[in-house]
């Protein structure tokens, strides 16, 4: 099985050299297609693409790791699309992205690259697996990359559209207590905020959140000491029972929404043919 190792904090973060290795071990062909910088907060965005642009890439070296590694001038998205399309090897089986510099929970996770290249893969057909760490001195990077090996073998058996976000505490192994799957908390545990404005300036800046999650949300899960693991979905049609396919729209028909309990349909997995 091949696997494809993506990041948004940059192809040089010692955290993606170790999941690299570890999924090598665990007996996947690896390859390593990462940004070039960092694209934090990038979310699932391919950059500006045009014909006439080309995006460059550099082959890298990772210590220990023998699959081949690419430094992309591009976010992490494009990085799983440059993939899929096979830019660099055969279409991979898994995607996987990450360990993130910091925890990426809650509805936040719209906004992060991490995440995004995940969403990408299964947007694509493929099954894939964000992974995010909380911040520490040393980080725990062991942590973070055993407990994504321990998802892979259930992954793998699952459908091609499969999707899961794992956040990790900032603890060794075996003080982790367990994982256990988690609902998204409203909020994640930094929010944005600006700090100072200038003449056609904006200061923005990350800073912790007062939000105390509900225990069984991803936030409160890793807060007490627990690996969190949530299944995603992206491009999901919302649906309620006024509207169906194919009808005619009428400006009395109630709008579809899931806060106010519409039903969300999921695309089946995409027919994809390569052209010539």
């Amino acid at each position: 099985m091949r696997a494809l190792i993506t990041n948004d904090d940059g192809i040089t973060s010692p955290g993606l050299h170790e999941l690299a290795r570890q999924v090598e071990s665990a007996g996947f062909e690896v390859v390593v297609v990462a940004p070039s910088f960092d694209a934090s907060g990038t979310g699932a965005s391919l950059g500006h693409i045009s014909r006439d642009v080309p995006i460059e890439y550099k082959k890298h070296t990772i210590e220990k790791l023998k699959g081949p590694a690419f430094g992309l001038n591009g976010p992490p998205a494009l990085c799983t699309i440059s993939g899929f399309l096979g830019a660099f090897g055969p279409k991979p089986d898994v995607v996987l992205s990450g360990p993130n510099l910091g925890l990426n929970t809650g509805r936040s996770v719209l906004h992060s690259g991490t995440v995004g290249a995940a969403l990408a893969a299964q947007n694509f057909g493929i099954r894939s697996l964000a992974v995010s760490l909380a911040v520490s001195d040393p980080w725990h990077w062991d942590t973070a990359c055993r407990f994504a090996i321990e998802l892979l073998d259930p992954l793998m058996q699952a459908s091609n559209r499969c999707m899961l976000n794992l956040n990790v505490p900032a603890l060794p192994y075996n003080e982790v207590k367990s994982m256990c799957w988690a609902g998204l908390a409203e909020f994640g545990s930094v929010r944005s905020q600006i700090v100072e404005e200038g003449d056609g300036q904006l200061f923005f800046d990350l800073v912790q959140t007062d939000f105390d999650p509900p225990p069984h949300s991803d936030l409160g899960l890793v807060n007490a000491g627990f690996a969190a693991v949530t299944a995603l979905n992206c491009s999901a049609e919302v649906w309620n029972n006024q509207i169906s396919e194919g009808r005619e729209f009428k400006s009395t028909h109630k709008l579809p929404s899931a806060n106010a309990g519409g039903k969300l349909k999921a695309p089946e997995a995409m027919r994809f043919t390569q052209p010539n």
